[in-house]
């Protein structure tokens, strides 16, 4: 029996890896291939694993901790999928605030799984402008030095960096970037492309979809550092009913909720790192529209678009941001509740910060 493809693709909060996962699945079906989804989060009610099922592929979520300290959970996913829909490539995306894969998740797999999978080289998708903010090529928002920790540890143990959403730098800013990457984490091959528009990836797929992952030693991590980068993160996952008299425009609601979600945030200074949001019809739940926003900077982007009006519908939000959970619930309750015309009603709402990470495995070296 041939190995089955397994690929792991990471990065931070934003980076865009749901899009270019999702980009790769199609990819890979059109060559006739099967593909499963595996997707990840500190806690249940994923916007990501909303869109993957929207997109009509088998998909299984892992909550309450990264692959890392979820490292049997993951097993049982892989299992499951490949007993229901018979993965040939599983496509893995862990918590994007999460680092040392390699070591905890990759490395582990290969030697307990080396007969059934073939483990990719581990790709790290990196938001061009927040990476040029991280290297200092850009003034802009930025992290406190404990969240950058996580960021460029996440790059020093890639295999491939991937700019992505290339086209938000010009031709001048995309070369300086990539030639700081290069400089200061040379181990990896970098690529460049843009998940949205398709430019680039076939280059990238063909390397993650024909490589294996190379002997090597671990990156060196501080676990105390990194969980004290993890716990000023502030994590919330909400699910909200949403209902009207007369029919509304279910795009106008994401981008103006998002819109008012930014501002709210940006003047109370905590710093977004990711507001996903999804809006499912009631009458088909694979008929979603949803919004995406990685930076005070940026406008809130359509990632689906709903094609016809609602008069209800099921609203997920998730919120990653710098700062104390406690705010943010205050910042999404808020919001929820001034949106004039609608219903929206709170279901389910958790918010916290990640505990310190403790991962299942950990092995230095691939031999």
């Amino acid at each position: 029996m041939s190995k089955a493809g397994y690929i792991l693709i990471g990065g931070f909060l934003g980076a865009g890896k749901t899009t270019a996962i999702l980009k790769l699945a199609e990819h890979l079906k059109a060559q006739g291939k099967r593909v499963g989804l595996i997707t990840n989060d500190q806690a249940g009610g994923l916007v990501d694993t909303s869109r993957v099922r929207a997109a009509a592929y088998p998909v299984e979520e892992i909550a309450g901790g990264c692959f890392c300290c979820r490292f049997n959970s993951l097993v049982e996913a892989s299992q499951k999928l490949a007993a229901t829909a018979r993965p040939e490539v599983f496509l893995a995306e862990p918590v994007g605030s999460c680092t040392d894969l390699v070591a905890t998740v990759a490395f582990p797999l290969r030697q307990m799984f080396g007969e059934q999978y073939r483990i990719a080289p581990f790709s790290v998708l990196v938001d061009p402008v927040r990476a040029a903010h991280v290297l200092g090529l850009a003034n802009g928002a930025q992290f406190s030095g404990k969240v950058v920790y996580i960021y460029r540890k996440q790059l020093e143990e890639a295999d491939l960096i991937v700019i992505n959403k290339c086209d938000l730098l010009d031709a001048t800013g995309r070369a300086a970037l990539r030639a700081a990457l290069a400089r200061e984490f040379p181990r990896a091959e970098i690529f460049e492309c843009s998940a949205r528009t398709g430019a680039g990836l076939d280059a990238w797929f063909a390397r993650i979809t024909s490589a294996e992952i190379r002997p090597h030693t671990a990156m060196e991590v501080d676990y105390q550092l990194y969980g004290q980068g993890e716990a000023l993160m502030g994590w919330l996952n909400a699910t909200i009913k949403v209902s009207a008299p007369q029919p509304f425009d279910g795009n106008l609601l994401l981008t103006d909720l998002a819109a008012r979600l930014r501002a709210q945030l940006q003047n109370a200074h905590a710093e977004i790192a990711h507001l996903k949001m999804t809006l499912a019809s009631g009458a088909d739940a694979l008929a979603i529209g949803s919004v995406s926003l990685v930076r005070h900077d940026q406008k809130p982007e359509l990632t689906h678009t709903l094609l016809d009006p609602l008069t209800a519908g099921e609203l997920i939000v998730n919120l990653r941001a710098e700062a104390a959970p406690e705010l943010l619930e205050q910042v999404v309750r808020r919001v929820a509740a001034g949106w004039l015309g609608l219903k929206l009603d709170v279901t389910k709402l958790a918010s916290f910060r990640p505990g310190q990470p403790n991962p299942t495995h950990r092995l230095k070296k691939l031999e």
